[in-house]
């Protein structure tokens, strides 16, 4: 049996709206097994009431798109998930769905595919680089679209940044928190983000964290989702207030993420009481980032 670990991401990082996303330890799990016919899908943890049992399943339909690809019909399979990234709350559940199916079906094909193919193929899909590759690759990494296909870069300066994700109970869909996000955008918001865009790249590439704070900044994205989430700014301020290197909403939302090296719970907990005094309750994850991305096991 094959199996594949997925790890959650997160995009962004404030001002690196759709260019800039980080790989965490926090893992789906898929198993995959071939057989002679029919569709057999099971669900564990996150999204086993919501999430569709047929071939409307975003992870058969990443593995169907790589048999399709390589021109081999796809006869029967069991595919059973077992999750533990949040649905719906901007870390990356439908990229590790994606990019899961997509190693798994070249696996099961004895990979005819590159990885630079089947990377292209994921972002096809998910309509946008910044939680595929990480998902992909792991660690922390700069990624953009172009004619040639996807450039990309990892940033290795974050030995000993911690992630302080605080996940509120309400789910937001993508498609809805990108309708908010207007079209065009003031030249002077625009200069605003490249700059601190910029800064951050910088900043975990080189690992000078002091800068994070400024460059977790955004006027692209955060000030129209501000209005789908309560509470969202006031949690942001709360974890800087803390202590947090800096602080930003995560990928679409409603997540909220703070990034530190001390004061870690403290941290946390104000996050927490922030959405708790705008009447929602939230869970606390403290990881860091995952390193080495999306892996491929064998069992017997």
């Amino acid at each position: 049996m094959l199996k594949v670990r997925l790890p959650a991401t997160t995009a962004n990082l404030g001002s690196g709206y759709d260019s800039i996303g980080a790989a965490l330890n926090i893992f789906n799990f898929i198993e995959l097994e071939e057989t002679d016919n029919g569709l057999f899908i099971e669900v564990e943890g996150e999204g086993k009431d919501i999430i569709e049992k047929n071939k409307n399943n975003l992870v058969y339909k990443a593995i169907r798109k790589v048999f399709e690809k390589t021109g081999t019909p796809l006869k029967g399979l069991k595919i059973k998930l077992i999750n533990n990234i949040p649905i719906a709350r901007g870390l990356g559940s439908s990229a590790a769905c994606i990019v899961g199916g997509i190693l798994g079906a070249n696996y099961l094909l004895s990979k005819p595919l590159p990885d630079e193919e089947l990377l292209k193929i994921a972002v096809e899909m998910e309509g946008h680089p910044d939680n595929i590759v990480p998902a992909f690759l792991g660690g922390v990494v700069v990624s953009c679209l172009s004619e040639q296909g996807i450039t990309h870069m990892k940033l290795n300066g974050i030995n000993g940044l911690k992630f302080v994700v605080v996940v509120p109970n309400f789910m937001i869909e993508t498609s809805l928190s990108r309708k908010v996000v207007p079209q065009k955008v003031d030249i002077k918001d625009a200069i605003y983000n490249i700059g601190r865009a910029s800064l951050l790249a910088a900043g975990l590439a080189l690992g000078n964290l002091e800068v994070l704070k400024e460059a977790t900044k955004d006027r692209l994205h955060q000030p129209y989702r501000n209005k789908l989430i309560p509470g969202m700014m006031e949690v942001i301020n709360a974890a800087e207030a803390n202590g947090a290197l800096g602080s930003f909403l995560s990928g679409s939302g409603p997540t909220v993420i703070a990034l530190a090296n001390n004061n870690i719970e403290a941290i946390g907990s104000a996050m927490k009481k922030a959405f708790k005094q705008e009447g929602i309750d939230s869970k606390v994850y403290i990881t860091e980032p995952c390193l080495e991305g999306a892996k491929l096991y064998v069992e017997e």
